[in-house]
């Protein structure tokens, strides 16, 4: 157990009880606990297996390469169509983490397993990724934009596609679209301004 983490396992939450039985589970399967992205994150030789996270109707263990697992049971969950590595397998009580403790541990060891062969995710590339209609037209509309577009990192491209794509009507695409313009003219990525808050 790792004491820069405790405070996470502490506190009051909905799942309290939980997090601290997965915890249990987790130390159990001989994994390193770090404190990463403000959550107990679990590493084998300094690479990520899985990290611990809750949400309102559920906890849950985030196997970072999720998708290569075999999953016979059909448990792990892709959070949102556009995760590509990633996988969760959800809780919403104590009792469902006791009965399924054998599973769980099965999982994490495979998720180890997967670190040792060194395999990797085979990512999508930015090009495969869908420019909305509404997109595309501004593109073609403003050549200072398009240009500016182009010179993003790849990761910045997918960022601000994947923010349009989320917008279900063409009028919010079309919105967001619009805000969004002066950050890529100024060669920001989505979130710059937000890291940078955080930074300070």
């Amino acid at each position: 157990m790792n004491p820069k983490v405790d405070w996470f396992f502490d506190k009051e939450t909905k799942w309290k009880k939980e997090y601290q039985e997965l915890r249990r589970i987790v130390l159990d399967c001989a994994l390193e606990e770090e404190l990463k992205w403000g959550v107990p994150c679990y590493t084998f030789r300094k690479s990520n297996i899985l990290l611990l996270h809750g949400f309102k109707r559920y906890c849950a263990l985030l196997f970072h390469k999720g998708v290569l697992l075999k999953d016979p049971d059909n448990m792990l969950i892709q959070q949102t169509e556009n995760v590509q590595s990633a996988r969760q397998l959800r809780f919403t009580n104590w009792q469902e983490i006791i009965d399924l403790k054998p599973t769980i541990k099965a999982y994490i060891f495979e998720a180890i397993e997967v670190e040792k062969l060194g395999l990797e995710v085979k990512m999508k590339k930015t090009s495969e990724f869908k420019i909305p209609d509404e997109f595309k037209k501004a593109l073609n509309d403003n050549p200072n934009l398009k240009a500016a577009f182009s010179a993003l990192t790849p990761g910045r491209q997918r960022g601000y596609l994947l923010h349009f794509s989320q917008a279900k009507q063409s009028k919010t695409r079309a919105s967001r679209i619009e805000k969004i313009i002066p950050k890529i003219l100024s060669g920001k990525g989505l979130n710059d301004d937000f890291k940078k808050e955080q930074s300070n």
